[in-house]
């Protein structure tokens, strides 16, 4: 049995952070006790520290005693006797610690101010009609945002630490009842593995979940809105909350999550159906549409009729480039242009739209580089591509692979490109998810909300693309 010193034990601490200029010490002497506050500045409050230990402290007629602190004196909610090989772990954790000088024990306050924005609408996931919170940095606040949608002791919670200097929260999030214990168990094995130095946001921890590493398409759902992630827990999957992160990962994952979309289940059912159609079709026109011009102009022009090929062989007439390196020259210009809105400042902008559209596009026309058709076809699948943002960078390389296979084997290479990655999707598998579900294999229940969308109050049944232990959820 050991005591504590108080001088000697802030000094010890004080080594262990390598007198980091945010740690911060103070001895307090009263009626012949000392007592040793420690904490890091940076992440604690401040005013909370004066108003709910110092001044209870001070002002106390009681003894000052480990007993007496922590249930006459002390008024904080948090507080938790604390072993001295864990005061590091509770400083980092935004906990003032208090050591009592002859005392075998201290006490750890969780005092926790991290700067944090109020949960807003997200940009990639705006509603029409719907709820409009989304996701912040703080696991605390997305923690909570869950709690309140699904109101349940059900709902369970198991945080872990990832990470040897970041030690980043990760909290797996899932329904007790309905996920099933072995996805769970499975993601637990998976994010237990991870030696890394830091987990910076929760995209760190995508390439440790995916069944298939090295795949070009992703296998981890992402959701910035907690309606989204309660939505995905209520038909059996499990979610991840990474703490410093506004997006949340589920698993498991199938293709067709990303061709629905929050506004679907805030209106009409058959209008729902009509976009999702529209969306179908326009990601198949972003992936072919580039390589399929490329294939028709150069292999198989007697198929396009005669008006549409006359004009074809007008506007390309006298062009400088074959007509495969001026599709690849428009691909480019477009993804460069895209690559430099994202980064440039806001107020410049409008400035790159007039480049791109006015200079770039109309005067490369006119100066007879590049042709209007081809300008149109790229434009019209770049444009198509943001129907399913989502996929936008796994389409961007499905659509510069369909113009190689366009422009050297004509339409055998876009029929042959769509077969391969068909049977490729097909042999993906997520959590025991299969990846085309529920077209491929076809499951009956699940087309209530495949393409075309049945009424909620029709959807008596959990989706059974998904593993899970109750299949019933309207009764």
């Amino acid at each position: 049995m050991s005591f504590l010193n108080v001088e000697k034990t802030l000094s010890k601490v004080k080594k262990e952070f390598y007198q980091t200029s945010d740690i911060t010490s103070r001895l307090f002497k009263k009626d012949g006790a000392t007592l040793g506050f420690i904490y890091l500045k940076s992440i604690t409050d401040g005013q909370l520290f004066a108003e709910a230990i110092f001044k209870p402290i001070s002002s106390t007629k009681y003894s000052l005693t480990l007993k007496h602190l922590q249930e006459d004196i002390l008024e904080a909610n948090d507080i938790t006797e604390v072993d001295e090989s864990e005061f590091v772990d509770k400083i980092i954790s935004g906990s003032v610690i208090i050591v009592i000088d002859g005392e075998e024990k201290a006490l750890a306050v969780d005092l926790l101010k991290y700067p944090t924005r109020t949960p807003s609408e997200p940009p990639t996931s705006p509603v029409i009609m719907g709820p409009r919170e989304g996701f912040v940095e703080d696991i605390k606040t997305n923690m909570s945002l869950m709690r309140r949608r699904i109101a349940s002791n059900k709902l369970v919670m198991k945080q872990m630490k990832i990470g040897e200097f970041s030690n980043t929260k990760v909290v797996i999030t899932y329904i007790h009842g309905i996920t099933d214990e072995k996805i769970v168990k499975k993601v637990q094995e998976r994010l237990k593995e991870i030696k890394i130095d830091g987990i910076i946001d929760s995209y760190y921890l995508v390439g440790f979940l995916q069944e298939n590493e090295n795949s070009v398409f992703r296998q981890v759902g992402m959701a910035e809105k907690p309606d989204i992630v309660a939505s995905k827990l209520l038909e059996g999957k499990v979610a991840i909350i990474v703490d410093n992160s506004p997006i949340v990962l589920t698993v498991p994952f199938i293709l067709f999550e990303d061709l629905q979309n929050s506004n679907d289940y805030y209106t009409n059912h058959h209008y729902s159906s009509f976009i999702r159609a529209i969306r179908m079709i326009g990601i198949i026109m972003a992936i072919v549409s580039s390589g399929m011009y490329l294939a028709l102009q150069l292999y198989h022009y007697n198929v396009l009729p005669l008006n549409f090929l006359i004009t074809i062989a007008d506007t390309t007439q006298g062009l400088p480039f074959t007509p495969f390196l001026e599709i690849l020259f428009i691909f480019l210009l477009f993804q460069i242009l895209y690559e430099v809105s994202l980064r440039l400042p806001s107020y410049l902008g409008l400035a790159t739209s007039v480049v791109g559209a006015l200079i770039l596009g109309d005067t490369g026309v006119k100066a007879g580089l590049i042709s209007p058709p081809g300008v149109i076809i790229v434009a019209v699948s770049k444009i198509a591509l943001y129907l399913v943002p989502q996929q936008s960078s796994q389409v961007t390389l499905l659509q510069a692979i369909f113009v190689v296979l366009g422009g050297s084997l004509g339409m055998l290479g876009i029929v042959a490109g769509m077969i391969y990655f068909t049977n490729y999707l097909n042999k993906i598998d997520s959590y025991g998810s299969p990846y085309l579900a529920p077209y491929s294999p076809r499951i009956d229940n699940d087309l209530q909300d495949g393409i075309f969308k049945e009424n909620i109050a029709d959807m008596r049944l959990r989706p059974e693309s998904f593993k899970n232990k109750n299949k019933v959820r309207l009764k």
